[in-house]
């Protein structure tokens, strides 16, 4: 690996054990074995370096939340149906104890965002391609072939649910939501919108 992938690989170590804000420049560089200079020739600055290596943890994580993970790698549900929308946040709900560390640092960035105002730009960003990567665990259309309109909607839906469930779950994991409580909600509301048409 170069510096610069020993950068991404020492930031992320350290938002794991420390958080965003806790993390210096001084700390990236003990772990990653580079230097100071390495980090604003390759990344532009330590927060840049560190969003970049939030990010990459985030879809690191990702895998696990796709259907027929952790099965035999395939999947009897149907795209769209509410069979694969309860696999789904099963998947999602399972990988949350190891990807907790992870969801800390989400809410520390949420919570701090307005002071760090070059870091909540980048994070914007971010999130809108987090809504385009969501949406394929649940409908099966190819991340590359998501419209606008749909991210919009249907994306924004599932990037709710799942920022609430975590809040629910760092909270209090006994009493958070679980995958089959969620997929009955939105059988009542499906079965409440087919009584009023």
């Amino acid at each position: 690996m170069g510096h610069r992938e020993d950068l991404l690989e020492g930031a992320k170590r350290c938002l794991l054990e420390k958080g965003f804000l806790r993390t210096t420049a001084r700390d990236i560089v003990k772990e990653s074995g580079t230097n100071l200079a390495s980090i604003g020739y390759h990344y532009g600055s330590k927060d840049a370096l560190l969003v970049q290596a939030y990010v990459s943890l985030v879809e690191a994580t990702g895998h696990r939340f796709e259907p027929g993970w952790g099965t035999s790698g395939t999947t009897d549900t149907t795209p769209g149906s509410i069979e694969r929308f309860l696999e789904v946040w099963q998947n999602i709900i399972k990988a949350l104890p190891e990807s907790r560390a992870i969801w800390l640092v989400s809410f520390e960035l949420i919570l701090q965002g307005d002071r760090m105002p070059e870091v909540h730009r980048m994070l914007v960003a971010a999130e809108e391609q987090g809504r385009f990567g969501l949406l394929p665990l649940f409908n099966g259309i190819p991340e590359e072939e998501q419209t606008k309109e749909t991210a919009d909607s249907e994306g924004r839906l599932y990037q709710t649910l799942l920022q609430g469930l975590m809040v629910q779950w760092i909270f209090n994991p006994e009493t958070a939501t679980t995958a089959d409580q969620l997929t009955e909600g939105l059988r009542r509301v499906l079965e409440g919108v087919r009584r009023a048409e």
